[in-house]
């Protein structure tokens, strides 16, 4: 069963950057896209980025030309470079495929105060 194990998160000033991993047991995002989601505390859970298995990626308008997705050459890690972080950033982030196909990993938890 694929399992998704996100990493990277922490704690950043407003303008800061982070870089997230997700690490799967399996080459799923050869055959999936892959996505990062994020939940808010009080919020519903949305899709920030995602990138398909040819490589095209899509952002939400939120994160546009700050945050950047891509994989490794296995298909088996995601990354998301995080830049000009702000505080509506703060989210506890995901990976799963998009759509949604797979239970959810722990995730991990994104902070942005100064």
């Amino acid at each position: 069963q694929v399992q998704f194990v996100e990493s990277g998160g922490g704690s950043a000033q407003p303008g800061g950057s982070l870089r997230l991993s997700c690490a799967t047991s399996t080459g799923i995002f050869n055959f999936y896209a892959a996505g990062w989601y994020r939940q808010a505390p009080g919020k519903q859970r949305e899709l920030v980025a995602s990138i398909a298995t040819g490589g095209i990626t899509n952002y939400a308008d939120s994160v546009k030309d700050r945050f950047a997705i891509s994989t490794n050459n296995a298909k088996n890690t995601v990354y998301l470079q995080m830049n000009n972080l702000k505080p509506e950033d703060a989210a506890v982030y995901y990976c799963n495929t998009n759509p949604v196909y797979r239970a959810w990993g722990q995730g991990t938890q994104v902070t942005v105060s100064s």
